[in-house]
C-alpha cells in the first residue's frame, strides 16, 4: 500500500497590499482563510471576524456600519472608502504558508515567506505605525524588525527606524474577548497614531 502524503500545499497571499495614498498606519494580520470562507474578496472576509464590525463600532458607533443594508455582506465601498479616508493600510505578515491541518488557525499556520517588510513600507513612506492583529502576525513582525514582542495592548519602538509596533488582540471569534473590549484596544491605538 502506498504511503500517503500529508503535506499540506505550500499557499501565496491572494491580494495584493491595500495601500492609500498617504497612509499612516499599517495593520497586519497573518494570512487569510481558506477563499470557501470568503465573505468578499479583501481583507478580513470572514463573516464571522470581528475586525469589520470592530471598525465600524470604532469609526461609526455602530457595529453594523459597513455592511451592505438588510445584509449580512460587508460593504467592501464603504470599507475602502473608510481605509483610504483615514489612511489605514493593510496587509499580512505571510506571504507564502501552509496550512498544516488545512484550516484557518493561526497555531497550524506554518509561515513558509514571511512578508517583504521593508519593501511594503518603503511604499508607505508616511507610515509611522504597524498594527498586529494577533500574537502569530506580532510574533513574525518581531522577527522581522528585531524587536520584542510587545504585551497584549503594548508597543515598542523598532530599532533604527521611526516606526511604532502594536501588538492588537485577535479579531477572530476564536479569541474569547468581546468585540466592544476588541475595539478597547484598537481605539486606543487609533488615538495614539493619530487617526482618532
Amino acid at each position: 500500500m502506498a504511503e500517503e502524503n500529508y503535506e499540506q500545499p505550500i499557499e501565496t497571499h491572494p491580494w495584493e497590499p491595500f495601500i492609500p495614498e498617504g497612509a499612516k498606519i499599517l495593520i497586519m494580520g497573518t494570512f487569510p482563510p481558506q477563499s470557501k470562507r470568503w465573505a468578499m474578496d479583501f481583507y478580513y472576509p470572514n463573516r464571522t471576524n470581528d475586525f469589520w464590525p470592530m471598525m465600524a463600532l470604532i469609526f461609526f458607533g455602530n457595529r453594523d456600519a459597513l455592511r451592505l443594508p438588510g445584509s449580512k455582506d460587508f460593504d467592501l465601498e464603504a470599507i475602502k472608502a473608510l481605509l483610504t479616508e483615514k489612511r489605514i493600510a493593510l496587509n499580512d505578515t505571510g506571504f507564502r504558508i501552509r496550512r498544516l491541518m488545512g484550516n484557518a488557525s493561526d497555531k497550524f499556520l506554518e509561515i513558509v515567506e514571511p512578508v517583504h517588510l521593508d519593501e511594503l513600507l518603503a511604499r508607505m513612506p508616511e507610515c509611522h505605525t504597524v498594527a498586529t492583529t494577533g500574537e502569530k502576525a506580532a510574533g513574525v513582525i518581531a522577527s522581522l524588525t528585531d524587536t520584542q514582542l510587545p504585551r497584549m495592548g503594548g508597543m515598542v519602538a523598532a530599532p533604527d527606524r521611526a516606526l511604532e509596533i502594536w501588538r492588537m488582540p485577535s479579531t477572530s471569534r476564536a479569541y474569547p474577548l468581546p468585540l466592544e473590549k476588541k475595539a478597547d484596544y484598537y481605539r486606543t491605538m487609533f488615538h495614539h497614531a493619530g487617526i482618532l
